[in-house]
């Protein structure tokens, strides 16, 4: 089974950028489609976006569509969200995700519970 671990969160401006980074080991990147999530405060968690697992198909909340950008390098076993023109409503903590189970990436991430290995998520903060 993969595991994942995410990195690159931190405290960032209104309108300023980040990029997180999703870790695979344990297992190759290459045969898992995988998501990008967040939960806020009293908030239930939310998919973000996801990426096929040749990163041919991608998936975009309709509130980061033209903000946010995944992508994939699976040579070096990592997924990326790069994230522009941050407002504070971004802030949560970022979780990756993945299915065992081969999943399409809009309904991997319309429904989070459908997947079953998680990182141990990474804190965005965007200050106003």
């Amino acid at each position: 089974q993969v595991q994942l671990v995410e990195s690159g969160g931190g405290l960032v401006q209104s309108g300023g950028s980040l990029r997180l980074s999703c870790a695979a080991s344990g297992s190759t990147l290459d045969d898992y489609a995988i998501g990008w999530f967040r939960q806020a405060p009293g908030k239930e968690r939310e998919g973000v976006s996801c990426i096929s697992s040749g990163g041919s198909s991608t998936y975009y909340a309709d509130s980061v569509n033209g903000r946010f950008t995944i992508s994939r390098d699976n040579a070096k076993k990592t997924v990326y969200l790069q994230m522009n023109s941050l407002k504070p409503e971004d802030t949560a903590v970022y979780y990756c995700a993945t299915s065992m189970v081969p999943r399409a990436v809009q309904l991997m991430c319309v429904h989070p519970s459908l997947l079953d290995s998680w990182g141990q998520g990474t804190q965005v903060t965007v200050s106003s």
